[in-house]
């Protein structure tokens, strides 16, 4: 299964997209009324937050600036590993805690939008979830601080755990998965399927929205019904360079609107069509298109991280909308529940 845009931009390989981002009114965080069935999984890093947490911490008080673009480099041209690259950043810091947390809160920046976001998602039922390569106590830190313990405890966060010794002096990473990435976004995403199916009447699932910025989201967001991109960082890169469907983004706004049209797009073509309304037109589309004898493999200079998936080649063209809809009503209708 791959994510899909209802309104994906109408861009060619290797171009840089012109995309009108409607800005005119601002949105709000009420209930909009639907009984839509939708699951948001979001990178942290430079996607809720401008800057990335671990950078902070490795430049100030680890292995520093220089060393760390190094060891990132190692991973990019697939020398190392991100697991075995990570090991050694986190374990280069000396610092408590506490301290650490100081320097990081004043140097991060959350999106301005987020906030509201994540209250539309609360008063409508969408659970919201942190899937990150990251620490989860440093992020559920981070998250108390900027959102308030109240808020934040509605965040799940899907993320590695640590073992941090109380004057600083270690920091070891307790990775999620026995994998080169430590933490298989993907797997963690197809758990919560899993889990739904079983949880389910019908066996049926939400719809998944999956956020990020770089290319370490794809294997997550290549298990996403719809994908959105921060606009001008390498994920909406790649996507472009590969013909990958996606809504870009500036803020969680745009994310908010888009959310909003397709959740009652959707719910208009489950009436009448004798599905429920937690059904999944897109899920089953891909589904359908995910043969292995679909599925090209991409560049061979591809980055080591980046070659653990591919996208079928269904995808690599991007449709207008009015063709996209069209598919959708004919998922609709020919698919059954999943």
């Amino acid at each position: 299964m791959a994510p899909i845009a209802l309104t994906p931009p109408a861009v060619e390989a290797k171009s840089q997209p012109t995309i009108e981002v409607s800005k005119s009114s601002p949105v709000d965080s009420s209930n909009i009324g639907t009984k839509r069935k939708i699951i948001c999984f979001s990178d942290f890093d430079g996607t809720i937050f401008m800057q990335d947490t671990g950078h902070i911490l490795f430049n100030n008080f680890g292995c520093g600036t220089e060393r760390r673009q190094m060891l990132d480099e190692q991973i990019h041209s697939g020398e190392r590993s991100f697991r075995d690259v990570s090991e050694e950043m986190w374990g280069s810091l000396d610092v408590p805690f506490d301290d650490g947390f100081e320097v990081m809160k004043k140097a991060l920046e959350i999106d301005c939008d987020f906030e509201t976001f994540h209250k539309f998602c609360i008063n409508n039922g969408i659970p919201f979830n942190v899937i990150s390569a990251g620490l989860k106590p440093v992020l559920r830190k981070v998250l108390d601080h900027f959102l308030g313990e109240e808020n934040s405890k509605h965040i799940d966060i899907v993320a590695n755990d640590a073992t941090i010794s109380s004057d600083g002096s270690q920091w070891k990473p307790v990775w999620l998965h026995d994998t080169e990435l430590g933490h298989d976004k993907a797997k963690s995403i197809n758990d919560y399927k899993d889990q739904a199916r079983l949880e389910s009447d019908d066996g049926t699932i939400p719809m998944i929205v999956f956020i990020g910025d770089g290319v370490s989201d794809l294997p997550a967001a290549r298990e996403a019904d719809v994908l959105f991109a921060r606009r001008g960082l390498r994920l909406e890169e790649y996507c472009i360079e590969n013909n990958l469907p996606y809504i870009p983004f500036d803020t969680f706004a745009d994310i908010q609107r888009e959310v909003i049209k397709i959740a009652k797009i959707d719910e208009e073509k489950t009436k009448g069509q004798g599905l429920p309304s937690n059904f999944n037109p897109r899920a089953n589309m891909w589904r359908r298109a995910s043969s292995k004898k679909n599925v090209p493999l991409f560049a061979a200079m591809t980055p080591k991280e980046e070659k653990m998936f591919t996208w079928p080649d269904t995808f690599t063209q991007l449709k207008a909308p009015a063709e996209t809809t069209t598919e959708l009503e004919s998922s609709v209708t020919a698919a059954p529940a999943a």
